[in-house]
């Protein structure tokens, strides 16, 4: 009998879409809830939820996703697994409800709990939690997996390289360790892209405006689409991956850059603990010592083992997760 699989997440980078998408090429029933993907039904409605937000400090959307996914739930019926990614954006009452309509209820964490506090979640809710941060597995005693390679086959032709360094990421605090490394990277007369996305990009862009300050990034509001996101690894000789504060976990960009077989600059110190790291392919820079050999530029990457790269993929990702074969 086909299983019956159920994602749900916010999904604010389109990565979830992916498990879905290789889940039903091996012929299972999977569908997607999509937290982020609600909307407001009228325009009056939004009007409410801003008016509750600035008055009472409540936000009534926050109960309508959690209600949405019950009513799709409701509509789909009992599932063999349903897996929750991040699940502090769903409050307790409501993952009891979700684990109803499942025969094995399974969280996966790629944020640090540090970062997004669950605690209040691991009181037997989940049959299984995963986490991509190996201080997290040890101290809670979750199941540890990193995040996929969810590109398929592509061509790595480096022919079409423009950029030397290439950083897309999310606003946040590391927008100061990008500015410092910007001034490195100018010294060695590098070609550089960088991407900032989210409002709070342009809320710094209108305060740096009078300054040099973000000279050479772009600051904008709108995600990038993923075949935009590949075109620019195509163009791309490095990966720069700034990890957040309190976070050891592999970002995405480890295995996109993985996938196009692009180097990585990172200051995620713990790459090196894994063994697909080869220091030709990846630079690990620490504190504040942003010095660079020019050589790492200019060198070509060197291809991964079968057996390691397969290791990273989507399909093995899924394979430890949902128990499949």
């Amino acid at each position: 009998m086909t299983q019956k699989i159920c994602i749900i997440s916010f999904d604010h980078w389109n990565y979830d879409k992916h498990i879905v998408t290789a889940l039903q090429k091996r012929g299972i029933d999977s569908f997607h809830i999509k937290i982020g993907g609600f909307k407001h039904k009228s325009i009056w409605a939004r009007i409410h939820n801003t008016f509750s937000k600035i008055f009472f400090g409540k936000n009534p959307k926050l109960k309508k996703r959690q209600e949405y996914i019950i009513k799709t739930l409701q509509e789909k019926g009992i599932q063999d697994q349903i897996l929750v990614i991040n699940p502090e954006l769903i409050d307790k009452q409501y993952h009891l409800q979700i684990k109803s309509f499942s025969k094995k209820y399974i969280a996966y964490l790629y944020d640090s709990i540090e970062r997004c506090p669950v605690e209040h979640l691991l009181d037997g809710i989940f049959d299984e939690i995963f986490s991509f941060d190996r201080a997290d597995v040890t101290k809670y005693n979750f199941k540890e997996t990193t995040n996929y390679n969810y590109i398929e086959a592509i061509n790595t032709d480096c022919s079409k390289i423009k950029n030397d360094v290439l950083y897309i990421a999310s606003f946040d605090n590391r927008i100061y360790k990008l500015l410092s490394l910007k001034e490195q990277f100018k010294k060695l007369n590098l070609k550089c892209c960088f991407i900032i996305i989210g409002k709070k990009a342009i809320l710094f862009k209108i305060k740096s405006k009078f300054s040099n300050l973000t000279e050479g990034i772009e600051l904008r509001r709108k995600r990038i689409k993923q075949n935009d996101l590949k075109n620019l690894y195509l163009e791309t000789k490095v990966v720069l991956d700034i990890v957040r504060e309190n976070q050891s976990g592999l970002s995405f960009r480890i295995f996109e850059a993985m996938a196009f077989e692009r180097k990585i600059i990172t200051n995620n110190q713990n790459v090196k603990h894994y063994d697909f790291y080869n220091s030709n392919n990846i630079m690990v820079i620490e504190n504040e010592n942003y010095t660079f050999d020019h050589s790492f530029f200019t060198t070509k990457y060197d291809s991964l083992p079968s057996e390691i790269y397969n290791k990273y993929t989507l399909s093995n990702w899924l394979n430890t997760i949902f128990n499949l074969q």
